[in-house]
């Protein structure tokens, strides 16, 4: 059984494509994928959401009033968190969101989503999607064909001509194979890539 990856168009140059069963022909293991992405969306959030706990409030250290006699409360701080301007009772600290998840989870979870993409046709190959020149006008040429609301554009490094062209397109996003985003892969309803990204891939993943 041979796979084979399409081209973008019957008029792109690099026509289809050969690949390994063994990156893109996996069982769709929906748990692994919801995990890898779970942990992508979560290392991405910046952790820095902090709030004062009565320890870290300012001033608060006499005791307000004495303890009896004076016919109110008992209160050995301003800075409790019953009073105004007082400390929050459970602060929120800076926090780290990180997940781990180990090498054979990760590789077997992109190569499901791979074969997905494949047997999905969401997964196209071109060499002819990077433009020559930093013109919006030429990308969009380019993907007249894709009919599409979401593209991943994935070469095999990083394209200056390719980053300025597509970032005044909505929905078109562009990275490397070096630096797939998991979320990216499973939103996106096309994802386009050069020959060269997908001989990086296959050998990673292989």
């Amino acid at each position: 059984m041979v796979l084979e990856v399409k081209a973008i168009s019957d008029q792109d140059s690099v026509g289809a494509i050969a690949v390994s069963e063994a990156v893109f022909d996996q069982p769709f293991n929906e748990t692994l994928i919801h995990q890898l992405v779970t942990k992508y969306l979560a290392s991405a959030r910046a952790g820095t959401k902090a709030q004062k706990n009565r320890s870290a409030v300012s001033g608060g250290g006499i005791k307000p009033w004495r303890q009896k006699g004076n016919g109110r409360a008992r209160a050995g701080t301003s800075r409790s968190p019953l009073w105004r301007s007082g400390g929050v009772t459970f602060a929120a600290q800076p926090r780290n969101h990180n997940q781990k998840l180990n090498k054979k989870m990760f590789k077997t979870a992109v190569k499901s989503i791979f074969s997905e993409l494949l047997r999905q046709d969401r997964l196209v190959v071109s060499n002819d999607i990077v433009p020559s020149t930093p013109k919006t006008k030429e990308l969009v040429a380019k993907l007249t064909n894709v009919q599409s609301s979401r593209i991943l554009i994935v070469t095999d490094e990083i394209n200056e001509n390719l980053e300025l062209a597509s970032r005044n397109i909505p929905n078109v996003s562009v990275t490397t194979s070096n630096y797939l985003n998991p979320a990216y892969l499973v939103g996106a309803d096309k994802v386009i890539m050069t020959e060269q990204a997908l001989k990086q891939l296959e050998e990673r993943l292989g």
